[in-house]
């Protein structure tokens, strides 16, 4: 039996070790922030409109966030976006010292049957979005079409990074709901190596984002350079308003439903998450910071900067509700995505 002496010692020893766990498992977000280093993986190569916009995020976000810790970009692409997410959603830390932005398209890869998508974005945890994305169908003037009706008899080349990446979805999609004659051409890393690709001729058109675009080529449009020959998304983009906009286009009720359901990614614009696991008060801190950010108006003065045309930032919320609506989809609709995604059976 222990003499009291070594009782008191083991009380006083067990005492200062709850003493000095205390203030860890009590530190809040400005304490565990504080000198911190937060990295902000983009799902897309460097140079890009994803890139751009993590990088003004980057700037902004630490006035709003407590503690004002910094933040580094951390660029993470590769198979079709999807290591990013996957990286995020196993492997990350777990702490709230980790975030990132991906492609629109990405979080509905789990739902098309994508074996490589090994994250449940059901369970990510959605920060927000500055924006909601207007796609483009950009055509270069020198492959002899000017309008949708020509595209429809006429065959043209479409790059894309590979056949399961957001611009080969998108060109799928155009595929389906218009009957555009498109031709494929995987090998182009992204939205900076395809336009490159269109310049010298290599290729003729690729589907990008409005916003993209204008960060990477702000006088294409303008000048002629390029031919916009359809817009879709949440709603028409004002910068060009006489473009085609495919709801006002797609007359088929079936189709018209299956470009909504497709176009959904669109009103996640550019989101942010976290991966799942993280402290509930430092995820809420991050949510708010995050949501700061996109209605300060430094960020706003970037954002134009690198090409957004306006900016409708979403809440957190409002992402989830998107994935939620999507993921309760009929199993028919879910059926035409996969295609969509996969491209079989097209």
């Amino acid at each position: 039996m222990c003499d009291l002496k070594s009782r008191l010692l083991l009380a006083a020893t067990c005492s200062l070790l709850a003493g000095a766990a205390g203030p860890a498992i009590a530190q809040s977000p400005e304490e565990f922030y504080r000198g911190k280093t937060v990295s902000l993986i983009v799902s897309s190569e460097p140079g890009g409109g994803y890139d751009a916009t993590a990088r003004i995020t980057a700037r902004t976000l630490p006035k709003y966030l407590p503690g004002n810790p910094n933040v580094v970009v951390r660029n993470m692409p590769g198979a079709g976006g999807i290591r990013a997410p996957n990286y995020v959603y196993t492997i990350a830390e777990k702490d709230g010292t980790v975030i990132a932005l991906m492609q629109n398209t990405i979080p509905f890869e789990p739902i098309v049957g994508n074996k490589a998508a090994t994250f449940d974005p059901t369970k990510l945890l959605w920060l927000g979005s500055p924006n909601v994305e207007t796609g483009v169908l950009l055509v270069m003037p020198s492959a002899g079409v000017k309008t949708l009706e020509e595209l429809k008899t006429k065959e043209i080349t479409i790059g894309v990074p590979s056949v399961a990446s957001t611009p080969a979805y998108n060109a799928r999609l155009l595929i389906k709901v218009l009957g555009l004659k498109l031709k494929i051409v995987p090998g182009y890393p992204g939205s900076t190596a395809a336009l490159l690709a269109m310049e010298r001729g290599e290729i003729d058109s690729f589907p990008n984002f409005y916003n993209s675009t204008m960060s990477s080529r702000p006088d294409w449009i303008k000048s002629g350079q390029v031919l916009v020959l359809a817009q879709w998304g949440p709603f028409k983009e004002n910068g060009i308003a006489n473009v085609p906009f495919l709801p006002d286009v797609v007359k088929d009720p079936e189709k018209l439903a299956l470009l909504h359901v497709s176009s959904a990614s669109y009103s996640l614009g550019r989101p942010f998450m976290m991966p799942p696991g993280v402290p509930q008060d430092r995820f809420e801190a991050m949510r708010k910071a995050m949501f700061a950010t996109f209605n300060d108006s430094g960020f706003a003065d970037d954002a134009k900067k690198i090409g957004f045309a306006d900016l409708a930032p979403q809440t957190g919320e409002q992402i989830e509700k998107v994935l939620r609506d999507v993921y309760a989809s009929p199993p028919g609709v879910i059926e035409q995505l996969r295609m969509i995604a996969t491209g079989e059976g097209m």
